[in-house]
């Protein structure tokens, strides 16, 4: 495209932050700068609407005063924020300096690449940058364990590769189960379609401890204690067996270790239940009815459940209630999820046959011991962060600070604005933002798949992702043909011409404003068939696989560790999504310690007090709101917020311990118990 031609008008683009709407928008641009965004209408699931985040943030991160538009090199202290303007060139080969004298002192493999869900485009993230940490031969990190690790190996216990059912047959229900999924914050879209599920008289229950707004117009809220969800679930399971709920020949036919699992449900009765859980009996009872009243019945399930030490036991009871009562294999019935529709090509993009030997793996959540404290383990001495704010978004704040701003760690990092991981770095190059770059987007919230090409000209000497690896790729002398692949040709390796139907020939190709449904082509699903990819082909309530690894073949309960008065809850704010956005004037008005009325009461605090939030991890200071949204004994933080916005300098995830979920080493964001006093 020429880039004169990006200059004026109203153009096509997609949102690729990490959220599960992926919706298209229409952006304003005069004069080559972005002047309005709102949303289009060419995904027929976001139907026109977007955030107000992105709406009034977007323009500020690509246009703001926090824009990174030259590579810049340290120039004083480390952590002091002191840098001067480079050339792409002189960064390069900084970069490649320190780089080869690590590799020939320790190894590759005392380099990591450190990314996570900054855009969500298949080409921003998984592509060309892969490409360049396979071939370098150097540590991987797995940044999922902060979110999806563990609801993913839930998933695949019980399910297999199977996919579930789309957002779109809930019009087909009638009942719709939303579990720690705060649809306001990050699915906004799911609101208008329940509505007009509830308008066709279907039953919408919301399990969720703080009452969030949707479930105003629920029929039942059941606000549990974070990290019960499992024994809910088991009580549930108990008393659909007593008042005859259970769906026998689906599950004679379609389940295993349906027995066992309704065998330990019995010892959570709902006396039992509810006191772990907070919950008014009846509530419970309400709940088994529904689901054995109500019929098809699908369930949505967010990222909550899986952020404590049970996650994965609570996900795996969660799921076992569609099949207990035979919700699946029928429109409107099952567990929304939509990542098998999209057959994404994984290896082509990132070429592990790259590697030319084994390479070590580890937790993120490990990241600052690999720096500070790695034993007698090949220490970490470089780390290269890009479509990531590690700082912002992982727990242990401070000790990851503390890790990062080492004079012992070489920090490369790529952005769009100046956040406060780059802040720690020794290098910093300019990143093109999704404006200035052509991508391919798939969801987690919907089916369709979505193409995007350049609106505005890269600002400054900023570059895509791509473009930034392929540099590096040929100033390091890696000579493979694969470093010179085109975007375009990253797009068709991305996804394979067969899965895109007749009407497009190639994903490269997908017009720009409109959405593919891929679930018309989608070779899997239990929406049809009830099939499921596990060892038994049967949805797997009990996991062999599971149990020889970890004893845990059913789900388990492991009691809440209270040693402090509260439990601290950082749900998805309104105002970000994860750690965009930071230092936008308004994106920062929902930093406050939520609290119950009760709770404020008996310890004499007041609307608009500065409180301190105290663990022995660390405390951070924030105003008091008082609200009966909240639960007794919980209270709430937005998470996402950078360190600038803090009056101490830190956020509420320097209180987030470091031990991890009882499936795939998953973050525990809501394990996490302070006490709360006044300033």
């Amino acid at each position: 495209m020429n880039p004169s031609q990006s200059l004026q008008g109203n153009r096509n683009a997609v949102c690729p932050l990490d959220c599960a709407d992926t919706c298209s928008m229409a952006i304003d641009v005069v004069d080559g700068k972005v002047t309005k965004v709102r949303g289009s209408h060419a995904n027929p699931f976001t139907r026109g609407k977007i955030c107000a985040k992105v709406a009034t943030g977007l323009p500020h991160q690509v246009h703001g005063p926090d824009r990174l538009l030259t590579p810049l090199l340290r120039d004083g202290p480390k952590g002091a924020g002191a840098y001067r303007e480079a050339s792409w060139e002189e960064a390069l080969d900084v970069i490649h300096q320190r780089f080869a004298g690590i590799m020939s002192e320790y190894g590759a493999q005392a380099i990591a690449g450190l990314t996570y869900g900054g855009p969500m485009g298949l080409l921003s993230g998984g592509s060309m940058d892969e490409r360049f940490f396979n071939r370098l031969g150097s540590s991987k990190v797995d940044t999922t364990t902060l979110c999806t690790a563990t609801s993913t190996a839930a998933w695949d216990s019980v399910f297999g590769d199977a996919a579930g059912i789309s957002y779109e047959e809930l019009d087909h229900s009638q009942l719709i189960v939303v579990w720690g999924n705060n649809i306001t914050a990050c699915n906004l879209h799911l609101i208008n379609r329940l509505r007009d599920a509830r308008k066709r008289g279907a039953r919408l229950v919301v399990v969720d401890p703080k009452r969030i707004r949707i479930a105003d117009e629920a029929d039942l809220h059941l606000g549990l204690m974070p990290g019960t969800d499992v024994v809910l679930a088991y009580a549930v399971a108990a008393e659909l067996k007593r008042i005859g709920g259970l769906d026998r020949a689906f599950i004679e036919q379609h389940v295993h270790g349906a027995e066992a699992f309704l065998a330990e449900a019995e010892h959570y009765s709902i006396e039992r239940a509810a006191r772990i859980c907070g919950l008014a009996e009846d509530d419970i009872r309400s709940f088994a009815r529904f689901w054995r009243d109500c019929s098809p019945a699908a369930i949505s399930v967010g990222v909550a459940p899986e952020r404590n030490r049970n996650g994965g036991s609570g996900l795996r009871a969660c799921f076992a209630l569609p099949a207990l009562t035979g919700n699946f294999g029928r429109p409107g019935a099952g567990v929304c999820d939509v990542s098998g529709y999209f057959p994404v090509n994984a290896e082509k993009l990132s070429r592990p046959d790259l590697l030319t030997g084994e390479v070590r793996e580890f937790n993120t959540l490990d990241l600052a011991d690999h720096i500070l404290d790695p034993g007698e383990e090949l220490p970490l001495k470089a780390v290269f962060i890009y479509n990531h704010n590690p700082l912002a978004v992982t727990p242990q704040q401070g000790k990851l600070r503390a890790a990062l701003g080492s004079d012992d760690l070489f920090v490369v990092g790529a952005d769009i604005t100046m956040t406060d991981s780059m802040a720690c770095a020794d290098v910093i190059l300019p990143a093109a933002s999704h404006l200035e770059i052509g991508d391919l987007y798939k969801s987690y919230g919907h089916q369709y798949l979505q193409r995007s090409e350049p609106v505005l000209p890269a600002q400054g000497q900023s570059l895509s992702n791509t473009d930034t690896f392929r540099l590096l790729a040929q100033r390091f002398g890696f000579e493979e043909a694969c470093f010179r692949d085109t975007d375009a040709q990253l797009m068709d390796q991305a996804i394979d011409a067969d899965a895109l139907g007749p009407d497009v020939e190639r994903a490269s190709a997908l017009p720009v404003g409109t959405a593919l449904d891929m679930a018309v082509s989608s070779p899997v699903s239990l929406l049809r068939g009830a099939s499921a990819t596990t060892p038994s082909g049967k949805i797997e309530l009990y996991s062999e696989v599971l149990e020889q690894q970890s004893g845990m073949g059913l789900p388990q309960y492991q009691p809440l560790q209270r040693d402090r008065a509260f439990v601290l809850v950082t749900p998805a704010s309104e105002k970000r999504t994860n750690s965009t956005f930071g230092g936008v004037s308004g994106h920062d008005s929902d930093l406050v310690v939520e609290m119950c009325s009760a709770d404020a009461a008996s310890r004499q605090l007041q609307e608009g007090q500065l409180v301190s939030v105290v663990n022995k991890q660390g405390s951070i200071e924030l105003p008091l709101l008082i609200s009966d949204r909240i639960r007794s004994g919980t209270i709430y933080v937005p998470k996402g917020a950078w360190m600038r916005d803090s009056a101490t300098g830190l956020t509420a995830n320097a209180l987030i311990p470091g031990h991890k979920a009882d499936l795939a080493g998953g973050a525990c964001y809501y394990d996490c118990t302070v006490d709360v006093e006044p300033v």
